[in-house]
Formats: structure tokens, sequence, C-alpha cells
């Protein structure tokens, strides 16, 4: 029942974005005096509906979005009263005209640093210090957390009936125990640790440690198990010693701020952010394949992209186990990455919009400079091909991702 509530809430915040999208637009065009005729959250059949002024507002209902109409919004509108014709969109400056098309980009990135300043103040934003690599991590100091078991060979799975004890726990280690020696081998880092005890033979082995400040020693039975080198993670694997504990990190993984340096904290989190999603776009086109595996019966690659659906589906995930600052940062992220992916220069997207009215501008300037007639504004009908070709592509992307997430969705806790 819990996550079925929160893939419900994180829908209705999915709804809530794209409806305050749609509302920049339509807030923005009324400013400079554009007319904007209809504001609908929802596509389909209106389910309610009411005209203030010059607008119609209203439900529609399938709750997948919404829309807002402003008169003119190409030169080539085929709907545009001759009343209205001073008052359509495109002819006006085009300063204003990308104000009014950036608008929904805008709010989704405003929802998201709001978002990440009162997380900042409240329960803290990811430490940028915290170790993102194995070879970060390597450099943290020795404290140990106990594993249940030990996995002879070399897989990423949880413990099974049969599965040998931990050896650091059989020998009354304990969670944040430092290894400071094994067999007399002098030990400061995880990275250290690693090393000394994989050299080591398996069997009886001294282990040094310090525990609430004091020093102790314990005789462990280290286990016989099958690693790949340090080195090289997918590498072949060979017969090592293991201690039966994983690293507990002593550096925290958020850091609270107050209200003013909260400011600075949310704008350097956004741009590790802005260089996150401009590699991840990059890689989309590589994720295909894995999504297309995923599909057919494969092991979904939690770097694969997700829809709408998924993003619901880990919302819900978060809630049922209580991780609502998982919860929240899901929502940032993917407003932050709705509001890149709508700038980019592509019809019919808003970024589509801005560049070619930007184009106009600059052919306009370099006509005039030249000597020549203005060439007017761009033919969109000229367009629609390709136009169409980004929605076919985009439609296809968008179905093989909910089939993913519906058929085989990523799963962040284990069931």
């Amino acid at each position: 029942m819990a996550n079925l509530l929160g893939v419900a809430l994180f829908a209705v915040f999915i709804l809530v974005s794209v409806s305050l999208h749609e509302a920049g637009h339509m807030l923005t065009a009324k400013a400079f005096g554009m007319k904007v005729t209809r504001y609908f959250v929802g596509f389909g059949p209106t389910l309610w509906s009411f005209k203030r002024g010059e607008t119609e507002y209203g439900i529609k209902g399938i709750p997948l979005g919404g829309f807002c109409k402003i008169v003119g919004m190409t030169p080539q509108d085929d709907d545009v009263d001759p009343a209205d014709e001073p008052r359509a969109m495109w002819r006006y400056p085009v300063w204003k005209r990308t104000i009014v098309m950036s608008a929904g980009s805008i709010t989704h990135f405003a929802l998201a640093l709001g978002a990440l300043w009162v997380m900042a103040v409240s329960v803290g934003l990811p430490n940028p210090a915290f170790p993102s690599t194995d070879a970060e991590a390597r450099n943290e100091p020795a404290v140990i957390a106990l594993a249940p078991c030990v996995v002879v060979e070399n897989a990423s799975r949880a413990c099974q009936a049969g599965d040998p004890a931990s050896p650091a726990a059989k020998a009354q280690l304990k969670d944040g125990d430092r290894i400071t020696a094994v067999n007399g081998r002098p030990v400061s880092t995880w990275g250290d640790m690693l090393e000394v005890v994989r050299a080591t033979k398996p069997g009886s082995a001294t282990v040094a440690y310090t525990r609430d400040g004091q020093p102790a020693t314990a005789t462990v039975d280290l286990a016989a198990v099958q690693r790949p080198p340090l080195s090289d993670p997918k590498g072949a694997t060979s017969a090592v010693s293991a201690l039966g504990v994983g690293l507990q990190f002593t550096t925290p993984t958020r850091v609270e701020y107050g209200p003013v340096a909260a400011v600075g904290a949310t704008a350097d989190f956004t741009g590790t952010m802005a260089v996150q999603t401009a590699h991840a776009m990059q890689r989309i086109p590589q994720k295909v394949p894995a999504l297309w595996t995923a599909i057919t019966g494969g092991e979904r690659d939690m770097d694969t992209p997700i829809s709408v659906v998924g993003a619901s589906r880990l919302g819900g995930e978060f809630v049922a186990n209580d991780a609502w600052y998982g919860f929240f940062m899901l929502f940032v992220s993917l407003n932050f990455f709705i509001g890149v992916f709508n700038l980019l220069p592509l019809l019919p997207l808003d970024g589509g919009h801005i560049a070619i009215s930007w184009f106009e501008r600059a052919r306009s300037w370099v006509y005039a400079r030249i000597g020549r007639p203005d060439p007017g504004r761009v033919d969109y009908l000229k367009l629609m091909p390709i136009t169409y070709a980004v929605i076919l592509i985009g439609g296809a992307f968008t179905l093989l991702t909910v089939t993913a997430d519906v058929v085989n969705p990523i799963t962040l806790f284990s069931r």
C-alpha cells in the first residue's frame, strides 16, 4: 500500500511540475500582452472548465501533462483572428518570445533549485567530499562494517544458505572498529587493508584494531574467496583471503548548511547536476540496446534511462522504504533533466522555437549589413519533416523506456 501511495504521490508531483511549466508560458505571455486563449491540465476530453477574461481554464480527462494556447506562435498559424493579429506571438521582439518559450524550463529549474535549497537547510545536500569512486573509497580509514556472510565466488549478491559466516563477526569484531594491522603489517586506509588481507594466506591471522579509542587484537580465521585484482576489477579471479567486512565511511554523506551558505551549496550542486545531465544525455543512444535487452528478458542495466512510469515506480519504492530523501532528490533530478531537455534546439521542443527565433534575428542582421532585403520569417511548414522525425524518434524511445519500466523495472531496494 505504501508503495502504491508513493507511486501516486510522485505522479502527482510530476503532473504539478508540468502544469507549472505551462503556467510559466502563460503568465509570461500575458505579461507581454500576447493573447492566451486556453490553459488546461491534462489532455483528451474536457472534464471541467471556466472562462475568465479571454482565457479558458480547465481540466481534461487524461492527466499526462498540460498545455496552453498562445495565439500566433508561428507565422504559419492559420487560426488567428484578424483582430488578434497585433497580439500574435510571432510579432513580438525575439527577446520577449525567448522569455516566454524558456519560461517552462525556467519553472522546472526554479522547482529544482527551491527544493535543493530547502533540503540544504533541513536535511543536507550530498557531501562533495564523500568518495564517489572505488579509488577514492580506498583512501578512507579502514573502519569496518560487518558483512553477514562471505560470498566465495566473485558475485554481487545477497547471502544465501550455505555461505560461510563472516570471519570478523566470528572473531567478535564490531561495526565501527578500525583495523590498524594484519599479522603485524600496518594498515591505515581501506585500500591498505584490502591489499594486506588479500596478500595473507587463508586461515588464522592476528588483526589489530581500535575500538572507542582503545587498541585490541583478535585472532581471525580468514576465508578463502575468488576475487579479481584490486587494480583490475574485471580481470581474472584468483584465490585470496577475505575478512568478511565492508567499508564504513567516516566521511558524512550529507552536509547541512545555513540559509545563506545553502545558496552557494545549491549552486555548486546544480553545477554538478548539469555535468551529470549532459553526460547522461550523451549516453542515451548507447543505452538503447541495453533497454531492448531488458525488455527481451535480460538483466536491467541500472544506468539505463527511465520514463515517467519508471520514475513514479522508484518514487513508490522510496516511500515504501521511508527513504524520503531519495524521493525528493529524484524529483529534483527529474525537473532539472526536463528543463534541460526541453531547451534542446529541436522542434517541437521549446528550444527549437527559441533557436528559430534567434536564427531569424541573426539572418536579418546579416542581410541588412550586406544590403539585401530581409528574408522574413522561417517557414515552419518546410521544417515539418524534421519535426515529424523528432516526434517519431522521441515517441519510439518513450515507448521503449515505458515498456522496460513496466516489464523489467529498475529496483533500488531488495525485495
